[in-house]
């Protein structure tokens, strides 16, 4: 009768903490594991049913931990972080599992905390580098707002050269609170996909058009292809809006380089089945392999000077980034030092 009860109690607690979306182990009182849910398998590949706690965790905080729950009969949570193969960070709890059939057997849960982690350092990222970015303009508006004050009050050459960088300043800081108004919006509707017929060889066609005056000063052409006409499932405005981002970039960062030979951007549209591909390349000088991955994060930039000289926030990939995954899209980016970059995005058919 006492073998069946304990087969029984065995099954609930294996039937219970396999309901459990995380992590969980059972371990005796000689730290064998006894009991493991899918969730914890997944943490733990190498997790052996019956074997040592240690071998499978092997983690001095969390083993020192179980030794004073199972003395103190108290719960405890403690931190188990890991660097290999992915960085990551678990809030272990234990406690006495509390049944007279398993006397002196403790349950672990293991609670991920690494996605909280990865958004909190974001979010302190993005925050330092907000702040970065408008701290320069800000103490150069300053600056020059005491010097017209008091040195410069009345010298009338010195007073319009400083209105004039001062202006560039208040502009650079206007551009750079646009984006980030437009990645909050953007980011308030990712879940949201848009089903509004759209046209995007017209927004090709009117974004060119836009950008053909600074194209010329910089001696650029652009060049397209593209069919008459492809409707694909989308918002106007933030379709232009990656149309525009992808052209300019490669009109002042690619093409408009001193050291390019070849002056051209190929803008092309092609029908892929049911989905548009739309790419935008240059033959400028390329970017460095180990900037490839960043290159959407915001207020990454390969060349910050640069970047800053030319009028750049260091969010617009972030914010096409944003808007080709609302609108379920991709976006692929290839380039070799040397040889220009391509920035491709996919986007699905329109619906009826």
């Amino acid at each position: 009768m006492n073998e069946d009860i304990r087969r029984r109690d065995r099954s609930l607690i294996r039937g219970l903490i396999e309901a459990l979306p995380e992590g969980v182990l059972v371990i005796d009182r000689n730290d064998r594991i006894i009991g493991a849910n899918a969730a914890a398998h997944a943490i733990l590949p190498g997790l052996q049913p019956e074997g040592s706690l240690a071998r499978s965790l092997r983690s001095p905080d969390v083993l020192d931990s179980v030794d004073r729950v199972r003395s103190s009969a108290r719960a405890e949570r403690v931190f188990w972080a890991e660097k290999v193969p992915v960085e990551r960070l678990f809030e272990v709890s234990i406690a006495p599992l509390g049944s007279d059939e398993f006397e002196s057997a403790l349950i672990l849960s293991l609670h991920d905390l690494s996605e909280a982690r990865r958004l909190e350092r974001m979010r302190v990222d993005f925050v330092a580098n907000a702040s970065h970015e408008l701290r320069t303009p800000l103490a150069s508006l300053l600056g020059f707002v005491e010097t017209l004050q008091g040195p410069a009050r009345d010298d009338e050459a010195a007073r319009s050269k400083f209105l004039t960088i001062m202006r560039e300043q208040a502009q650079r800081m206007s551009r750079l609170v646009d984006d980030l108004l437009s990645l909050s919006r953007i980011e308030q509707h990712l879940h949201v996909r848009p089903n509004t017929p759209v046209d995007l060889v017209g927004i090709l066609r009117h974004i060119a058009d836009t950008l053909s005056p600074m194209a010329y000063d910089k001696n650029v052409t652009l060049k397209i292809e593209a069919p008459p006409s492809v409707i694909v499932a989308g918002d106007r405005d933030e379709l232009l809006r990656v149309a525009e981002n992808l052209i300019e970039n490669a009109i002042k960062y690619g093409a408009a380089d001193a050291m390019t030979a070849n002056k051209d951007v190929d803008i092309v549209i092609r029908v892929n089945g049911p989905q548009a591909h739309l790419s935008v390349r240059d033959y400028g000088p390329g970017i460095a392999p180990e900037h490839l991955p960043r290159l959407t994060e915001r207020f990454y930039r390969v060349d910050a000077g640069q970047s800053r000289a030319k009028g750049g926030t260091g969010l617009g990939l972030a914010i096409v980034k944003h808007i080709v995954a609302r609108h379920g899209g991709r976006m692929n980016i290839e380039s070799k030092l040397g040889e220009g970059a391509c920035f491709s995005v996919i986007l699905p058919p329109f619906e009826n």
